[in-house]
């Protein structure tokens, strides 16, 4: 690879063993992509709690932190997996609870903002067209490289952490303009009404070209989507496809037409969906005849936007009794809905509002699914849909109203 001067010095250990260490990962990472240099970054988004990270993970940032690493950019960091304030109620493992608060330390130590929250994109930093950021929660490396512009790729923790110890990444994947292009034209036909059916979309999409670089064009949407809509159709099309990046035709800054967005090519796929594919996402989950008792607004956490609606919904109203009802939120969304009076309602009804966590990686997620006699999870992310299957829930996806119908009632109808 080629390195500048700097970067030479940083290799050679002059600017500590930290940083060395550091760049020494990121030349391994740009060897095994084929990168040909590395590019600096602004802004860092990483991976950091100890259901992800384990004690290895853990283990990595002590040494790092007492070895003298500093961030040399702003670096946040994602969702974690414990709600400190309800590790008791949820029975999750005190000592995972005390090793999260040491990784924290940690963190905080290397001047990492624990912001916690998978949805910095709305709540922390939005990076300009062209801007290279080093972000690791797929739902927000795809927010990035697609509705702002910004040119990022998958990090992973160590690999974010080194991005923002050195302030650099190896230029390969999305930070380079190859990749960039659209591969697949999507026709939209289908009335997006509501976040459930933007993640559908992104569901049928994403399942069809499973493949990080596939880009696809949505072309022929009916309204402009919301930053909420985007959120949701982005994070569902990271899960069900792996990928890190689309379009809009007249929506995303490097797609004003169809032409432009790729590059002047063809797709090498075209796809049509209608309303009637949107509704066949829905009638393809079943409860299997087990009871309806856990509904989430998770994956990504909730905008203040959305929890302003839950809190409409949920007014004056009780969740049915042995139902259980979660939505996950940052710390300075929840707090401004607290002020606002959102929280109130919700919890009024019976919600359980968590902070800084997302659902489906909290600690002991699967045996709080046995202890609590929960089959089915009902939301309204296609995203939590797909991933938490993997902790052996029954998933349901359901328009909002539907989800908070279903923990009202506990009743598909």
């Amino acid at each position: 690879m080629q390195l500048t001067p700097d970067e030479k010095k940083m290799l050679r250990g002059g600017q500590g063993a930290a940083v060395k260490e550091a760049l020494e990962l990121q030349i391994e990472v740009g060897k095994f992509f084929g990168a040909k240099r590395l590019v600096q970054v602004s802004n860092v988004h990483m991976m950091g709690d100890i259901e992800v990270m384990g004690d290895s993970g853990k283990a990595f940032l002590q040494r790092m932190s007492e070895g003298g690493a500093h961030c040399a950019v702003p670096t946040t960091t994602n969702a974690r997996c414990i709600d400190f304030e309800y590790v008791e109620k949820l029975k999750q493992d005190p000592d995972e609870a005390a090793k999260e608060r040491q990784l924290i330390a940690y963190l905080r130590k290397m001047d990492v903002i624990t912001a916690d929250t998978c949805i910095n994109y709305q709540t922390l930093y939005q990076p300009h067209l062209g801007e290279r950021v080093a972000w690791g929660d797929t739902g927000t490396v795809i927010y990035a490289n697609s509705v702002f512009g910004a040119r990022s790729n998958f990090e992973a923790g160590p690999a974010a952490l080194a991005a923002g110890i050195t302030g650099r990444v190896a230029e390969y994947g999305f930070q380079l303009d190859a990749h960039r292009k659209g591969t697949v034209l999507v026709n939209v036909k289908a009335d997006l009404d509501d976040l459930a059916d933007w993640g559908a979309l992104g569901k049928l999409v994403g399942e069809a070209h499973q493949n990080y670089f596939a880009v696809p064009v949505f072309n022929g949407v009916k309204r402009r989507p919301t930053a909420d809509q985007l959120k949701h159709l982005g994070a569902s099309l990271a899960s069900y496809g792996s990928m890190g990046m689309f379009h809009m035709i007249a929506v995303t800054p490097e797609a004003p037409t169809v032409k432009a967005a790729f590059g002047g090519g063809k797709p090498a796929a075209v796809m049509t969906i209608t309303s009637r594919d949107i509704a066949r996402v829905y009638a393809g989950y079943s409860a299997q005849e087990n009871p309806l008792n856990l509904v989430v607004f998770s994956g990504p956490q909730q905008s203040l936007f959305e929890m302003k609606n839950l809190a409409r919904l949920l007014a004056g109203k009780k969740v049915k009794p042995g139902s259980h009802l979660f939505v996950t939120a940052s710390n300075g969304v929840k707090s401004a809905a607290r002020a606002l009076g959102y929280l109130e309602s919700i919890e009024a009804a019976g919600g359980i509002v968590l902070e800084g966590v997302c659902f489906y990686i909290l600690q002991n997620i699967g045996q709080m699914r046995v202890q609590n006699g929960w089959s089915n999870l009902v939301t309204n992310s296609a995203k939590l849909a797909n991933i938490i299957g993997a902790h052996k829930f029954n998933t349901i996806l359901r328009r909002t109203d539907d989800c908070v119908r279903i923990a009202l009632t506990g009743e598909d109808r």
